[in-house]
C-alpha cells in the first residue's frame, strides 16, 4: 500500500505542477493579448485619423487640427520632460504643460464631434469652425513658444561651456607657441659633456 501512495502523492503533485504552469501561461497570454489589443487599437485609430485628414472638406479640416495638435502636444510634453531629467530649472512650466495638455483634450473631443457632424450632414455652422481655429492657433502656438524658451535656456547654457572650451583652447595653443623649457635631464648631460671635454684637454703649463 505504501508504494501506490507515494506514486499518488507524485502524480498529484506533478498535476499541481502542470496546472500551476498552465494557469501561468494562461495569465501571461491574456496579458500579451490585451498589451495586443491596445496597440492595435491605437494604430487602427491613427489609420482612420490619417485617412480621415484627406477630407478636402471641413471635416477633413478637423481631423487635421486634430493631428497637428496631438503632435505639438506630444513634442511639447517631450521636451519638458528632456528638461526635468536634465535638471533643469522649470518653475510651474510642467503643471502649464499638463494643463494645455487637459485643454487639448477637450478640443480634440470637440474637433472629433465636428468632422463626425460634418460627415453625416451639411448643414454645419461654419463660425463654430472659425472658433475651433483660433482655439487650436492659441494652444499650438503656446506649444511652439514653451519649446522655443527651453532651447533658447539650453543653448545659454551649451553657451557658456563653448566659451570656455574656446579660452581653454587659446592658451593652450599661446602656451605651444612660446619657448619651450629646457628639459633638467638635458642641462645634466650638457655639464656632463662640458666636464668630460675640459677634463681631456691637456693642462697649461704653468
Amino acid at each position: 500500500m505504501a508504494p501506490i501512495g507515494t506514486f499518488l502523492t507524485i502524480a498529484l503533485v506533478i498535476l499541481l505542477f502542470l496546472l500551476i504552469l498552465g494557469g501561468a501561461g494562461i495569465y501571461l497570454l491574456v496579458k500579451v493579448g490585451k498589451k495586443a489589443t491596445k496597440k492595435a487599437r491605437k494604430v487602427t485609430t491613427r489609420v482612420v485619423s490619417h485617412v480621415a485628414a484627406m477630407d478636402p472638406g471641413d471635416a477633413g479640416e478637423a481631423e487635421r487640427m486634430r493631428l497637428d495638435l496631438r503632435r505639438e502636444v506630444s513634442i511639447t510634453r517631450q521636451a519638458v520632460d528632456d528638461a526635468l531629467q536634465g535638471g533643469w530649472g522649470l518653475g510651474e512650466l510642467p503643471q502649464l504643460v499638463a494643463e494645455i495638455g487637459s485643454h487639448a483634450d477637450q478640443l480634440d473631443a470637440q474637433l472629433s464631434r465636428y468632422a463626425q457632424q460634418s460627415r453625416v450632414s451639411a448643414y454645419v455652422d461654419h463660425a463654430t469652425l472659425s472658433r475651433l481655429r483660433e482655439h487650436h492657433a492659441k494652444l499650438t502656438a503656446a506649444c511652439a513658444r514653451i519649446r522655443a524658451d527651453l532651447i533658447n535656456d539650453q543653448m545659454a547654457h551649451s553657451a557658456s561651456g563653448i566659451d570656455e572650451i574656446q579660452s581653454r583652447t587659446d592658451l593652450e595653443i599661446e602656451a605651444r607657441r612660446q619657448a619651450p623649457v629646457a628639459d633638467p635631464l638635458d642641462q645634466i648631460d650638457e655639464l656632463y659633456n662640458r666636464t668630460m671635454i675640459d677634463r681631456a684637454r691637456p693642462e697649461e703649463p704653468r
